[in-house]
């Protein structure tokens, strides 16, 4: 067995960024790329194994909404109204950034995956979230995701077509079209875990499909490790996310967005340690 422990331990880093990050508004996505540069965590392998813990992120919610999603898939094959509105908002939610995301994905990793666009993603999505939120969050009218309509549906998932850039943020581009649109902030942020399910199993098929899956014994215990790690900590992170959004504003993630973000930029310019 050809178990690399320094690999490991890179991958378990990655995996902790990846479950804190992949649900609440400061990008996972950029996250990973930074702390990949900092800690040499690069290459063909880091690109299956960031696709790979995604899935452990994903397997989070459907634990923690498993009633929900099953009792909506029982109607949705029973032919009822409710479970097919709920799948079909999550389909057409989900058209938008798929399309462009197959289209545009090799261009999209060429010139956006690198610390300077992230750095800029991430305070362009602060600025975003501040001025959306001040203008938007108490004037809902679609308090549940069950409320939410076709329309309502399309839009959030031309908003996440934003994720693309690295830095912006999945979570954040959909909570913020759902204020948009008037939906409440637990029922947009729900609703984009729901959509992150088929988001993000489409994205790690077709990274695994362009990178291949020929790994040694040794990486798929590292996926392994990293997919349960990413696993438990999105587990931990998401309850406590959504009681914090009940009473809270998201202004704090914004104002860490943009900190960040100067921070990245005035690192890139003065120092190497990102390059």
């Amino acid at each position: 067995m050809d178990l690399n422990i320094i690999l490991v331990l890179k991958a378990i880093i990655i995996a902790v960024v990846e479950g804190i990050t992949e649900f609440i508004p400061i990008s996972s996505t950029g996250h990973m790329i930074i702390v990949g540069n900092v800690i040499n965590f690069k290459g063909p392998f880091a690109d299956s194994f960031e696709v790979v813990i995604q899935l452990g992120a994903i397997l989070a919610i459907i634990v923690l909404y498993w009633s929900k999603i099953w009792n909506s898939i029982v109607e949705f094959f029973k032919l009822k109204p409710s479970g097919i509105k709920f799948w079909t908002n999550i389909i057409i939610a989900f058209i938008p950034a798929a399309l462009f995301g197959f289209l545009l994905n090799d261009k999209i990793k060429k010139y956006l995956f690198n610390p300077g666009t992230v750095a800029i993603g991430l305070i362009v999505g602060g600025i975003l979230l501040i001025i959306i939120e001040n203008r938007f969050r108490n004037k809902h009218t679609t308090k549940t995701v069950e409320k939410i309509s076709i329309k309502q549906s399309f839009k959030i998932g031309c908003f996440q077509c934003l994720a693309l850039w690295p830095g912006m943020s999945r979570s954040s581009s959909t909570i913020m079209g759902g204020w948009i649109c008037g939906v409440s902030t637990v029922a947009a942020t729900e609703f984009s875990f729901f959509l992150a399910i088929p988001t993000m199993v489409g994205a790690a098929t077709l990274t695994l499909y362009k990178t291949g899956m020929n790994f040694s014994s040794g990486e798929i215990i590292t996926l392994v490790i990293g997919f349960i790690v990413a696993f438990l900590v999105a587990l931990l992170v998401v309850e406590r996310f959504i009681a914090y959004l009940k009473t809270k504003p998201m202004k704090v993630f914004a104002v860490y967005r943009i900190i960040v973000g100067i921070v990245l930029l005035c690192l890139i310019k003065f120092t190497t340690i990102l390059i």
